[in-house]
Order: C-alpha cells, then structure tokens, then sequence
C-alpha cells in the first residue's frame, strides 16, 4: 500500500529557497486542497455520525483514539463536545497514545504499541453500544489498529478515519472515512493538510451527532453549559431570539430554568414549570422544536 502521506510534493522543490509570500501561497493552495477531500466523505461522515448518535441515546459513550498529530485532532474534537452540546462529560473518552505524558512532547515511540491501543481500549472499558472514533493519517498506525481490533472484538461500533486509500485500519472498522488529501508541502508532516482535512471531517461529524441528539436548535447551542460569562450572555440571546421576547424576559426566564436554554424557551412558550418543561423534553427526545410542538405551548413565529 503506497502512503500518500508520505510522498513528495510536485511543488515543493525549492520551497527553502522562496520568497516568504511564495511559501504561504502554497501551503494555502495545500490546506485548501486537503479541505476539498472532504466533499468525497459526506455519506460515510453521516452514517459515522449515526452510529455515533444511537451510541449516545442508548447511554452508551462516544471514543475518540488516536496517536500523535491524528491523536490531538481527536482530542481536540472529544474536549468540546461537553461544553458545546451539554453532553455528561462521563459520555465522551478520549484514548490518546501515551496519554497526558505524551502531550509534553509528543514523542512518537507510542504509536507503534498495538498492544498499548488494545490495553487503553480494555482500561477504559469499551463495550458494546459504545462507539469508538478512530483517527489515522497513514490508516496503518499500530496503536489505532490495535484500538479499533479491541473495540471491534468487545462489541462497540467503529468508526475510522484515514488518509490513505486501502489502509488497513478502514478495513476494521463499520463505517470508514477516506479523506484522501494530497502529499503535503512538508512531505509528512500530517499536523498541516492530514490534520486540515480530519479536523473538518471530525467538527462536521460530531456537529451532525449534537443535532441528532437534538441540541440545535435553528442554528443554536440550545444545549450549552453556560458556566462562564460569555456563555451565559449567548444563552440569554438564543432565547430572546427563539421565543421572540426581549433580552430582560430571556434572562429571567433563564434564571428561572437554571441556566437551561431549552427550559427557559418552554417556560417563556407558556409551559407552566420547569418540571414540566423537563418532562415535555423527555417526551420529545430532547429536541426543543417537537417539545414546543406538544400541547400546551406556542412557538412565537
């Protein structure tokens, strides 16, 4: 199997000797080459990202692996999720090859323990109805395979993410993504155009996977942790602007539903308490729009 990651670029003869802006022409016409590789994945980023959803409805927990570069492009990602879509931070791992230790320096040995991506696998108690997402740029690193073998044998569902056609981690995994960008500038250096392409690949997946569990809303974080000042202050908007009321009445109602934008959008939509507003939730999946569906309360248009 030929490593595209590993060839070199037609254009890069020279590149030392450039002028600084001939430099960064390039490497621009790269990145958005490398982000054109993602039109091609579309349909397996949308069966990833349901595979991802029924793991996170069933109360089982979504994965992130990866080794080096590919490895902080996964974490990157997983680290989000929480304060974004409000999900339980207990429902998103992240494995990454060497752990908290290798972010210091991200030293390379780790990657190539397969032994050490099943062992993570196995600690962090992977099991059927969870769903692991695992990022490759080359698709043959060992600690990757090694993670997708593990979940695979205990029953999760796999996603897998490589750069490379034919690599081998896509043929474990239940829905492979192909992101096949072009050799990079650098030749291997796959934190640039392999890091672009997974980067958009995986804010695309898991932004699927939070409308999916019904936390967008027209648009909106409907399902944010507003625990810092500037969150609290776009919560209050997303629910000025979707119950159409002013800011002073979002805020109060926002108050009154502890920080909650679905609750204070339900409770300023004529549903009497926020007990209430939770069990309107609960009926409707946690979408907001079907909750303001049901009887009893009235979507401002």
């Amino acid at each position: 199997m030929a490593d595209r990651t590993e060839e070199r670029h037609a254009q890069a003869r020279d590149l030392d000797v450039r002028e600084p802006v001939a430099i960064l022409k390039l490497l621009a016409q790269s990145q958005q080459a490398a982000a054109r590789a993602v039109d091609a994945a579309l349909e397996p980023l949308a069966a990833a990202a349901g595979l991802a959803t029924q793991a996170l409805q069933t109360g089982g927990r979504l994965i992130y692996a990866g080794a080096g570069s590919s490895g902080l492009m996964a974490m990157v990602d997983a680290l989000e999720l929480p304060g974004t879509y409000g999900l339980a931070p207990h429902s998103v791992v992240v494995l990454l090859a060497g752990g908290a230790a290798s972010l210091a320096d991200l030293a390379g040995g780790y990657e190539d323990d397969r032994d050490l991506g099943i062992g993570d696998v196995e600690k962090a108690g992977v099991a059927a109805g969870d769903c692991l997402i695992v990022v490759s740029a080359s698709g043959s690193t060992p600690y990757a395979l090694g993670c997708a073998e593990a979940a695979k044998a205990a029953g999760a569902s796999v996603v897998a993410l490589a750069n490379n056609p034919g690599a081998p981690l896509l043929d474990v995994a239940d829905v492979a993504i192909l992101l096949e960008t072009p050799p990079e500038v650098i030749s291997g250096s796959t934190r640039m155009g392999a890091g672009t392409a997974q980067k958009i690949a995986l804010n695309m997946l898991s932004t699927l996977v939070g409308i999916g569990l019904g936390h967008v809303h027209d648009g909106h974080m409907v399902n944010l942790r507003p625990d810092n000042r500037k969150l609290r202050q776009r919560a209050a908007g997303m629910v000025a602007d979707i119950a159409r009321i002013e800011r002073s009445a979002a805020e109060r109602h926002l108050d009154a539903a502890d920080g909650s934008v679905k609750i204070a959008v339900l409770l300023a939509s004529g549903v009497a308490s926020r007990d209430i507003a939770h069990q309107r939730l609960d009926t409707a999946g946690q979408s907001l729009r079907r909750a303001l569906a049901l009887g009893g309360t009235r979507e401002k248009s």
